[in-house]
């Protein structure tokens, strides 16, 4: 009997250990858990969020569009479709570069939250960091993937266009470049969508070539005014009638000054006469 209320006695004791050990350890595994868990929840925010589309390069295709192909939409007023890959709203940032201003030589300042910078890349920087829930990231709106066909090497790298080309690429642009003229500007739209299309195989698509033979932007470009050059033409305007006053004024007090010698001279002899 009493051997077997020691046992008994024995195996509350290890079981009342076990209990409490593994009712102290739950918390400290619990903390390590809620300071593990907004780490692991940073880290897949930012894979989530990583976007694989290059600012730079949808940028410079953003420019070819607006300077080398809007103006032309323009003059035949057409509406260019949302399922275009060209329109603005497919482009991921074109939010973001609306909320982007350029005050001075070296203050960039963010639309958003009003913060300053000194340079352009630091505002991307601040974007892609503190902005990037702003972002509408469907499928098809990174501009960078055309730029093969607008030709963004032309403005991004003068040194690409030394490089030896390369005719299955060429190619790729080309077939790109037609998909976009065809989508964008279909020739059953109208007279106007027919002219665009036209013009924008002329004006981007001939060129995929390795003969050498076509340009890209043949067609031209957006003219722009320069504020000086127009501050300048307003100013010009401005006294161009006030030099012309004082021209007239100035020659018609000559003309007085020489009629009132005359006088003086005629006046001089009559009396040098009696």
């Amino acid at each position: 009997m009493k051997t077997g209320t020691f046992s008994k006695r024995a195996v509350f004791f290890l079981f009342l250990c076990f209990s409490l050990s593994s009712s102290s350890t739950p918390p400290l595994n619990q903390d390590f858990r809620q300071s593990a868990a907004p780490r692991t929840l940073k880290q897949v925010q930012e894979d989530v969020h990583e976007i694989h589309c290059s600012r730079e390069r949808s940028r410079a295709a953003w420019t070819i569009i607006e300077q080398y192909l809007m103006p032309f939409v323009e003059k035949e007023r057409y509406q260019i479709s949302t399922s275009c890959r060209l329109h603005p709203e497919n482009d991921v940032y074109r939010d973001q570069e609306l909320h982007k201003f350029h005050k001075d030589v070296n203050e960039w300042k963010c639309g958003y939250c009003k913060k300053k910078f000194y340079e352009e890349k630091y505002l991307d920087q601040h974007f892609d960091n503190r902005h990037y829930n702003l972002l509408n990231e469907s499928l098809g709106r990174c501009l960078a993937d055309l730029c093969g066909a607008l030709h963004c090497d032309l403005i991004l790298d003068n040194a690409h266009r030394k490089t030896k080309c390369n005719p299955a690429a060429a190619a790729r642009n080309k077939h790109l470049c037609e998909s976009l003229a065809n989508s964008c500007f279909p020739v059953n739209k109208g007279p106007s969508a027919g002219r665009l299309h036209e013009f924008f195989l002329r004006q981007f698509c001939d060129a995929h070539t390795c003969t050498g033979n076509q340009k890209p932007f043949s067609k031209g470009r957006r003219k722009h005014i320069s504020i000086p050059y127009l501050a300048i033409s307003i100013l010009t305007l401005l006294l161009l009638p006030l030099v012309y006053l004082f021209v007239y004024l100035y020659q018609r007090g000559i003309k007085g000054g020489s009629q009132e010698l005359k006088r003086i001279s005629l006046s001089g002899r009559k009396k040098k006469s009696f």
